[in-house]
Order: structure tokens, then C-alpha cells, then sequence
């Protein structure tokens, strides 16, 4: 393996859901230049479907405190797409009862104790700290083919900052509340709020970042037809 080779898979298996940042601001040079190599992600024909709103001091503030209000308020979350399955069945259900409870367990979360769920779930409209939050966006005639595009692009930013130092956690909780986002951002209503990604630089600290998830192995989601 030479040296871009290993530098690529450690972006990759290096980045993990990090939920605890330092206040120390990202340069928008820098988020700049993440978005210019993310962008080379392919999409269909070209047509580039990603919108990105990069949300930073006064305004980031302003947007954190609507959203964890409303949270606080118990509001019900008005998502424009269903982002989980409607009915969960294993090995989902099993995965994500797996990852929540251990993620849980290590905050001290007790099964059953509501408040220091709500309270924890809050922390995503804190965007955990960071002092950058980036909102995604796109038009709502696009259809599956370009929410494919999407994740792609997605990733490519989530590793391209990995490998400029910093972290980020992917939040989908961040389109619950779309008019509010789309209220402080000036965001048309024919877009939808895709989800959120907070960036910045790692809180190492934060007992919760020691959290890392599993994965399953590569023979039990591949099948390698020979000739």
C-alpha cells in the first residue's frame, strides 16, 4: 500500500460521529477548500444536486437556540422526507437498539429515564459544540437518483475534512424542524432539508467520542459471484 493509498483508508476508517467539539472557529478557507474537493462527487449526468447553507457564529447561535426551543417545547418533528423505515425489523432494529443503548450506557443514560434522553437528544440542535454547522439542501423535484448523488457527496465531505484534521457528525435530526431552518436561512420552500453536519475540531475530553460503533463483517453483506 503506498502513502495515498493508506492516507485515503485512514480518512475513511478514521471518521466517526463525533459529539463533543472544541469552540475553536474552522477557517472558512478551509471549509472552502472541502467543499471544492467534495464536490468532484459523481452524480448523475452531471447535474450536481447539493445545496449547502455553511452557518457560523451570530447566525449559528440564533439557529441552535429556535431549534433546541422547539425541541424543548416537545414539538413534533415535521420532516419533508421519511428518513427511517416506517416499520423496523431485524437486523435494523437490532443494530440500532445495539448502537443507541451503548452510546447511552457510556453517558449514563439509564433505559427509561426520558429526561436524560430528551436532554442528550437536545445536544444535536447544540450541533454538539461546533462552532460550524453545514445544512444541506435540495430542490423537491429531484428524485432518488439524486439523493444517491447526495450521500456521495456527503461522504466526500465528511472524509475530506478528515483529512484536513477536523471531525464531523452527520445529523439527520437537524431536518426535523425544516421551516425553522429554512425561517433563519432564507432557504426557498421548494427545497428540502436534507439533514446537517457539524463541524469542527474534536473535544478529546468528551467521554462520549470514545464511543465508536461496529461493523458487519464483509462476508455477511457480500456475495462474490466467480465465473
Amino acid at each position: 500500500m503506498n502513502d495515498v493509498q493508506h492516507a485515503v483508508e485512514q480518512a475513511i476508517v478514521s471518521r466517526q460521529s463525533i459529539r463533543g467539539f472544541l469552540p475553536k472557529p474552522v477557517p472558512t478557507d478551509l471549509i472552502r477548500r472541502i467543499l471544492e474537493a467534495a464536490s468532484r462527487a459523481p452524480s448523475g449526468s452531471n447535474i450536481q444536486p447539493w445545496k449547502v447553507h455553511v452557518v457560523t457564529g451570530a447566525r449559528r447561535d440564533a439557529l441552535s437556540q429556535a431549534l433546541v426551543q422547539a425541541h424543548v417545547r416537545g414539538e413534533p418533528d415535521r420532516r419533508e422526507y421519511q428518513y427511517y423505515p416506517v416499520t423496523w425489523r431485524d437486523p435494523y432494529l437490532e443494530r440500532r437498539r445495539k448502537t443507541g443503548w451503548g452510546l447511552y450506557s457510556l453517558l449514563g443514560i439509564q433505559k427509561g429515564d426520558r429526561d436524560a434522553s430528551m436532554r442528550q437528544h437536545a445536544r444535536n440542535f447544540e450541533f454538539f459544540d461546533a462552532p460550524c454547522v453545514l445544512l444541506f439542501t435540495i430542490d423537491n423535484d429531484m428524485d432518488k437518483g439524486s439523493w444517491l448523488d447526495y450521500g456521495m457527496f456527503l461522504q466526500n465531505v465528511m472524509i475530506m475534512a478528515r483529512g484536513c484534521g477536523l471531525d464531523t457528525c452527520p445529523q439527520a435530526a437537524l431536518a426535523n424542524y425544516p421551516d425553522i431552518v429554512k425561517q433563519h436561512l432564507s432557504i426557498p420552500d421548494d427545497e428540502i432539508v436534507v439533514c446537517g453536519i457539524s463541524m469542527g475540531y474534536q473535544d478529546l475530553n468528551e467521554p462520549v467520542n470514545q464511543y465508536r460503533t461496529t461493523r458487519v463483517p464483509v462476508d455477511e453483506f457480500t456475495t462474490f459471484h466467480d465465473a
